[in-house]
């Protein structure tokens, strides 16, 4: 653990000493070498000829990629685009490896875990003003493009959103009825169900808790959803330690052994799904990704997916998703007709088309109406909870460069220790205050 933690920081590093050396060569240098670095500011070109588009989850996302290439070709047929499948998991080292060598693409696939760490390295084109000239502007949710805006670190908006996904809390429908319990809809209805579909002695239990990896953010979203604070910094200080988030904690992780198997200790999602598909548990916290296993393991009459509770008096506040998007390269020598690609591909028809391969929410308002939402319950409750007018959005700061590494591997033993009683969650949350209030500082001396 400590040794992925040295290499994440040693990568960014490596990022800004190679920065510096693009910046230096960029200074000295006369003339365009066409490479596509950092600091090559680009044109806006002809909106014509060819243009190079990198996908960031190529393999999963490929195939739907090329039918919306295609049908942009078929549209404009003076422009070419050259796709480029980059595995997710590899995505961010290649960004960084043609950001300090040149090579960057026309446009490609950003997600706001690591738009910040490209923005920084000014490898990017701020997009507002086109936005506010397209055809998309107005058709967007106003919730995502926030969340672009957060994750960029600068105000400015650097990635125009096509997808995100959002809290799900999915429950077995069938043990709900023989019960004789309401939907789990806000925060007393879900403890109350958590309590009574709790049997050890039958080995039935209401919630299955995340305790492994990925367990900070479903902690800190049912934290922030039942204490009901809407920011996640009071000026440079957070308040993930806010005396009500400690409270909100304190409650949440008390399901643990008590309405939960005990195993969920160790639980990341993977395990956690299978756990819940297979067994006896009445709810599980998730996501939509989740939805395919549940409908082969338990049948469509057997559970629903639900956004996450709100408060009892129908409050709705929840902490930022991941938001999957597009950017434009400053370094590009044709934005025009990057830019043609992008108003396309996050027009209603492609993003609904994208969104429904994905199984993930559309940024465009108009695509989130369409039939096939409809249809799919939890997507359509999702979406309406992830642009509703009354939800409160707490973003969270993948801008700071030591996000991951605070969220993960400095802070999920942490929450381990919480859940079998080893560490109080004030302790906890503390902790994790005072890391992420140094991180706010340091990122705030070099902006």
């Amino acid at each position: 653990m400590k040794s992925s933690i040295r290499n994440r920081r040693s990568r960014r590093a490596a990022v800004a000493v190679a920065l510096g050396s693009v910046l230096a060569l960029t200074a000295t240098a006369c003339g365009d070498d066409g490479s596509g670095s950092a600091g090559d500011k680009g044109n806006e070109g002809s909106g014509k000829g060819e243009i190079t588009f990198w996908d960031n989850n190529g393999g999963v996302r490929t195939d739907i990629w090329k039918q919306i290439i295609a049908d942009f070709e078929k549209k404009n047929p003076d422009i070419k685009v050259n796709y480029v499948g980059i595995p997710a998991a590899s995505a961010q080292s290649k960004y960084d490896t043609a950001i300090q060598g040149g090579g960057l693409p026309d446009v490609g696939g950003v997600g706001t875990a690591m738009l910040a760490e490209v923005a920084v390295q000014g490898a990017l084109e701020p997009l507002d003003s086109r936005l506010a000239k397209s055809s998309l502007n107005g058709k967007l949710s106003q919730n995502l493009l926030e969340s672009s805006k957060a994750a960029g670190g600068g105000g400015k908006l650097y990635q125009i959103p096509t997808s995100s996904n959002n809290g799900t809390l999915w429950y077995r429908t069938d043990l709900f009825k023989k019960a004789g319990l309401d939907a789990p809809t806000t925060w007393s209805k879900f403890y109350e169900a958590a309590d009574r579909l709790t049997d050890k002695s039958k080995n039935e239990f209401g919630f299955t808790i995340r305790g492994g990896e990925g367990s900070i953010a479903p902690a800190l979203d049912a934290s922030y959803s039942q204490s009901g604070i809407t920011s996640f910094w009071n000026g440079d200080k957070t308040t993930v330690n806010d005396p009500k988030n400690v409270a909100a904690l304190e409650k949440y992780v008390a399901l643990y052994k008590k309405d939960t198997p005990s195993a969920d200790v160790n639980n990341d999602f993977t395990k956690m799904v299978a756990q819940w598909d297979s067994g006896t548990i009445g709810m599980l916290s998730h996501n939509l990704g989740s939805y395919q296993d549940h409908l082969k393991a338990l049948g469509a009459d057997k559970f629903r997916g639900l956004p996450n509770p709100t408060q009892d008096n129908g409050t709705r506040v929840q902490i930022s998703n991941p938001v999957d998007g597009l950017s434009v390269f400053k370094s590009s020598k044709n934005k025009s007709a990057a830019w043609k690609f992008v108003e396309f591909a996050v027009s209603h028809e492609e993003n609904s088309k994208f969104n429904q391969s994905a199984g993930q929410i559309p940024a465009n308002t108009e695509a989130a109406q369409d039939a096939w939402i409809q249809k799919a319950e939890p997507t359509k409750l999702a979406a309406g909870a992830l642009n509703g007018a009354a939800t409160k959005i707490v973003q969270l700061p993948y801008y700071l460069p030591d996000w991951n590494t605070i969220s993960k591997a400095d802070n999920e033993p942490n929450l381990q220790k919480v859940l079998l009683g080893k560490m109080t969650a004030k302790a906890f949350l503390d902790s994790l205050a005072d890391q992420l209030n140094k991180a706010q500082a340091d990122w705030k001396k070099n902006h």
